[in-house]
């Protein structure tokens, strides 16, 4: 079914769902079942809906733009860019992993780059977007990196490194990472209750959704009186023995349904 997307009436009939939203699908060509996981959502599921968001980690790591001549990465493009010429509004918040994506591979897969957080109404609810790293404000180590590496500054004195040096780079930081995650405990490693309390009240939201933790979940907050809910969306590994991944459907009422990699509905 690659490739195939609902015809023009049922697309209409389907036109219910507002939004799908995704994250932290850790893109590699090492991994085939992941990524033919990822490409058939595009296919069968992503056309059907009005908006797909794409809220960071989508690939594994992106050195840069540049990167976007290999084939597995053209591919990833052209299969985004069939959902947004199906008619799909396809928009992209960065993750910790690949926050060096830019204009170009914007331009190559027909979507929106969006800024951390983002703020919309979708379906009448005020909904706060984000990947979720930022609001791990307990992991001091991280937010200082964070903080470096988001600086244009830093990022051209990296992008004007030869790709090769940057991957290799990119890995040595990878194994870092995995090193130091050994010792962080798992409160350390989550999001913190009063950056997601601030956030709810400056952005006057009531509905968040993010990734980044991979440990998918619904909660309530109350915020300055009001009940505000945070969905956390899953990491994705069909690659593995018990394969995981999904994302979350909003339809035209507001309501948030949580879907399996086989798009069969999910326990919320």
């Amino acid at each position: 079914m690659n490739g195939q997307h609902p015809p023009a009436g049922e697309r209409e009939a389907q036109s219910a769902t507002v939004a799908l939203f995704v994250s932290d699908v850790h893109l590699q060509e090492a991994l085939a079942g992941t990524t033919q996981a990822f490409i058939d959502f595009l296919d069968m599921h992503a056309p059907r809906a009005q908006r797909l968001y794409l809220l960071g980690d989508l690939f594994e790591y992106w050195a840069g733009d540049d990167d976007l001549d290999t084939p597995y990465h053209l591919h990833i493009a052209d299969t985004i860019r069939r959902v947004s010429e199906a008619g799909t509004a396809v928009f992209w918040i960065a993750g910790n992993r690949d926050f060096l994506v830019g204009q170009q591979f914007a331009n190559a897969a027909g979507l929106t780059l969006l800024h951390d957080p983002h703020v919309e109404d979708i379906a009448g609810q005020r909904v706060v977007l984000v990947h979720g790293d930022a609001e791990c404000t307990d992991d001091q180590a991280y937010m200082a990196f964070r903080a470096q590496v988001r600086q244009p500054e830093w990022q051209a004195q990296f992008l004007g490194q030869p790709l090769a040096k940057r991957k290799a780079i990119i890995e040595g930081m990878r194994s870092g990472s995995r090193e130091a995650q050994r010792t962080k405990s798992y409160e350390i490693m989550d999001v913190n209750s009063g950056a997601i309390a601030s956030l709810f009240a400056s952005t006057g939201a009531t509905l968040m959704i993010h990734g980044h933790t991979h440990r998918p979940a619904t909660h309530i907050h109350h915020v300055d009186g009001k009940s505000c809910v945070r969905h956390v969306l899953p990491d994705w590994d069909a690659d593995g023995e018990t394969p995981r991944g999904g994302w979350l459907a909003m339809d035209a009422g507001g309501k948030v349904t949580r879907f399996n990699l086989d798009g069969s509905p999910a326990p919320a």
